[in-house]
């Protein structure tokens, strides 16, 4: 499925329609647990050393990560891989580079307890916020019971991570017939981005994050990160080095790329992934146009007050970052 250069705008859109679909706003159906959420998204009492929280990582001040090659964790730990942007992760068919997580809620449990990463275990991290009279009477209020369990604190969190979209990006404005939304520069880039078959794994409405693949098809990538990608789940040799794909979605914000964190530019990652799963060396003309075309994907981040926490108890355990 091809087209070439003099293919008219609208043409090329309809191609686009096909395989590629706008990101649509996000629906809450249950405001106090996405409220709740937000609380917990920004509670660093959930980590050892009480100064770790979801947003130390994936910080929605920015691209809804820490723009770090791989991420700090408890103790000053660098972890093994690169931290996937929070932003649009509900469009993710599983969550992690290596899919270990079926959805946010099984993602959020993950990090809290992670040695290298909060360093919480899950009765510690329910402890804390049973120590908190201000969490206890916000759990009762949405959960029914005075007892927190770690699966309310993982389901709310996973509802306000059902916010983050970022819909109305320049792109996703040209799907839906502004002719003005991109320059001329920008549709160029798209369609040598669709003809060059990165658009074969870039796809759906988060360009990216519906499949598993191989990094290094044409020629091996060379890392010297220890993930070893979807084999580390499966434990099956065949799965080495297959990823998940990452959404291109707000791809400008989201640097440095890949799961090692070692594309630093997106000129790098573009001319990276040419020849390493496509055999084809871009020129410098064509991955200018195609990075143009990767800016037009930057949507509307949600804007949201700064969550109010509630006040320690007597009980609460007080910050100490080298514990």
């Amino acid at each position: 499925m091809c087209f070439g250069v003099l293919a008219a705008p609208d043409e090329l859109r309809e191609k686009a329609k096909v395989i590629i679909q706008p990101i649509q706003p996000a629906k809450i159906d249950h405001p106090a647990k996405v409220d709740l959420g937000r609380q917990l998204f920004f509670e660093p009492r959930l980590s050892m050393s009480g100064i770790i929280s979801c947003n130390t990582c994936h910080n929605l001040s920015l691209g809804g990560v820490d723009n770090l090659p791989t991420s700090i964790g408890h103790k000053w730990q660098p972890g093994p891989v690169n931290a996937p942007t929070v932003f649009n992760a509900s469009l993710n068919f599983v969550q992690f580079w290596d899919g270990r997580a079926a959805n946010l809620q099984e993602q959020a449990a993950g990090p809290i307890q992670n040695p290298i990463e909060m360093g919480m275990p899950h009765t510690l991290a329910v402890a804390v916020l049973q120590s908190i009279p201000g969490y206890v009477d916000e759990f009762k209020k949405i959960y029914g019971t005075d007892q927190i369990a770690i699966e309310q604190v993982t389901d709310a969190i996973a509802e306000f991570e059902k916010t983050l979209v970022t819909p109305n990006s320049r792109f996703d404005k040209w799907l839906k017939g502004d002719d003005k939304a991109i320059t001329a520069e920008e549709r160029e880039g798209f369609r040598i981005f669709y003809d060059s078959g990165c658009i074969a794994c870039h796809n759906g409405p988060n360009l990216g994050g519906n499949s598993f693949q191989k990094i290094g098809v044409v020629e091996p990538y060379k890392s010297t990160s220890p993930a070893e990608g979807r084999a580390a789940v499966t434990k099956k040799d065949e799965d080495r080095w297959y990823f998940k794909v990452p959404t291109l979605r707000n791809v400008e914000l989201t640097y440095p790329y890949f799961h090692d964190g070692q594309a630093k530019t997106l000129e790098e990652a573009v001319t990276l992934m040419g020849r390493l799963q496509l055999g084809r060396t871009f020129t410098d003309d064509e991955v200018k146009k195609v990075v143009a075309f990767l800016h037009t994907l930057t949507g509307e981040r949600p804007q949201m007050p700064l969550p109010l926490l509630p006040p320690s108890g007597p009980n609460t355990p007080r910050p100490d970052p080298f514990k």
